[in-house]
């Protein structure tokens, strides 16, 4: 379940995938800061994309062994005791409760709520995003039963349990995250109502079966098991074959995040990471998320690639292999161009939200070649900082594994390979680890696998990029600049943002 609709994709015993489908669904910003969706176009799309995706792969309701799910995390859906939603699920992008978050500050130290929940305060997560409900909405508050997730709603409607797992549960600044149980200490702090919070399971229980109505909805068989599964980002981490403490994979779609699996939560001294519950709940997920990453080189083809958006649609290719080829022409370093790319804010490391992005470096010699690699390379800049730090608690990895969309350009494989001094391992399926995290757990779940060591076999490694060593000097010293210049244009930041 992702931002902009539902997936639906069936894989057999041995990892292989025989189909996917994709329902979309809207997405509701009824006022600056405010981001929604509403849970029936969920439930809608679930019920089209299964029953489409049975239809194509002629697959019978009883040759499937179990259903479960990954979803977009860090929301907040209020349910009453029918299970009914109470207005529209408030989803991960809203912005709303900064007042709510700073309440919070003022109540907890940064550091000992950091050290509870992984996390630090935010109004992404979604108890900022309750106690606004509380403060703004009041009789929605009162009636409400239970706080859910995406998934965790979806999981109601098939099988009549108001359940959340682990994973997601580390999503919402309430969870304990080293006892895996709700904090009280927080919700006190707060003033939520720890009735509001639902039963924990690990993301490979069962949750129950698919009841008859859900049956009728869906396509799927009446009483077929069904597994919580967990949230999008740690069910990434399992698609991805990082299911070994000391693994790190990266993933390159509109944003980008490093992660890696622990056998403890990671918490930098700085608060420059986060961490989530991994779905081996033996397991958690260190992690560094950057806001601007595909969406940088999305700017880039947009703003400044006129040319080359024109020349693709005549010639029927993508721009983008065309901006590749031409950023393939500059040397490494750009020729000392450095871009950095804070097109919206920073979440990690640098947390905060005034950044704004810069080309630095530009000299009359300076041509479209440099500035299209320089995009390139300053997300790279700004991966090798959240890399650093999450790997510093591993054993140095000598490589990472690398999916999402961007994965598929070999230029800047080859670019983040050079900046990190590390090799890059691309696996059979890119844009499918979530989907085949959820398949992992609805496996091991209902016994089909013994754990999730399987994952390195359902998606292997395809390709692996080694990283060229003439090209290190060159970008360890712009990898200084890069930091160096962040650092200075920190408090002109904050005076443009003052204006």
């Amino acid at each position: 379940m992702g931002t902009s609709g539902h997936k639906a994709t069936v894989y057999d015993l041995n990892g292989r995938m025989i189909g996917s489908c994709l329902c979309e669904y809207p997405t509701y910003y009824p006022a600056r800061s405010y981001v929604e969706q509403e849970p029936d176009d969920w439930w809608q799309a679930v019920c089209r994309a299964t029953r489409n995706l049975l239809e194509q792969t002629k697959i019978k309701p009883e040759d499937i062994a179990a259903v479960s799910f990954s979803g977009h995390m860090m929301g907040c859906l209020l349910v009453d005791d029918q299970g009914n939603p109470l207005g529209r699920s408030i989803i991960w992008a809203d912005m709303r409760a900064k007042e709510q978050e700073e309440f919070l500050k003022s109540r907890i130290p940064m550091e000992e709520f950091y050290r509870i929940t992984g996390h630090r305060i935010s109004s992404s997560y979604g108890l900022a995003k309750l106690m606004w409900i509380r403060d703004h909405e009041p009789e929605r508050y009162r009636k409400a039963c239970r706080m859910l997730n995406a998934k965790d709603y979806i999981v109601y409607r098939l099988t009549g349990r108001l359940v959340t797992d682990y994973s997601d549960a580390s999503g919402t600044n309430l969870l304990d995250i080293t006892a895996k149980k709700w904090s009280e200490d927080i919700a006190k702090a707060a003033g939520i109502d720890m009735n509001l919070l639902p039963e924990l399971l690990a993301s490979t229980d069962v949750a129950g079966t698919v009841t008859p109505e859900a049956a009728r909805e869906t396509g799927l068989k009446e009483g077929t098991p069904v597994v919580i599964g967990g949230g999008d980002g740690s069910c990434a981490a399992a698609g991805a074959g990082v299911v070994q403490e000391g693994e790190i994979y990266n993933v390159i779609g509109s944003s980008s995040w490093i992660s890696g699996a622990s056998a403890q939560p990671h918490f930098d001294p700085e608060m420059r990471t986060f961490n989530w519950v991994h779905v081996d709940k033996n397991l958690y997920t260190p992690c560094g998320t950057m806001q601007s990453a595909g969406f940088s080189y999305q700017w880039l083809r947009n703003t400044l690639c006129q040319e080359e958006m024109k020349q693709a649609k005549l010639e029927g290719r993508s721009a983008y292999d065309l901006i590749n080829e031409k950023a393939a022409q500059a040397p490494p370093g750009s020729g000392g161009v450095l871009f950095l790319p804070y097109l919206m804010g920073e979440r990690s490391p640098r947390w905060n939200s005034d950044a704004t992005a810069v080309f630095l470096g530009l000299k009359a010699t300076t041509g479209r070649n440099e500035l299209y690699r320089s995009v390139l390379e300053g997300v790279g800049y700004n991966l090798k900082i959240i890399l650093d730090i999450i790997s510093a608690r591993f054993d140095k990895s000598s490589s990472v594994i690398v999916i999402g969309g961007g994965a598929k350009g070999e230029l800047w494989l080859q670019i983040l390979a050079d900046i990190w001094q590390r090799e890059i391992v691309v696996p059979r399926y890119l844009e499918e680890a979530t989907s085949m995290g959820a398949a992992l757990c609805a496996g091991v779940g209902i016994g089909a696998f013994r754990d999730f060591s399987v994952a390195r076999t359902f998606n292997p490694p395809e390709k692996v990029i080694k990283p060229n060593p003439a090209n290190r000097n060159v970008y360890e010293k712009l990898f200084r600049a890069f930091n160096a210049a962040y650092e200075t244009l920190v408090p002109v930041y904050c005076e443009m943002a003052a204006l």
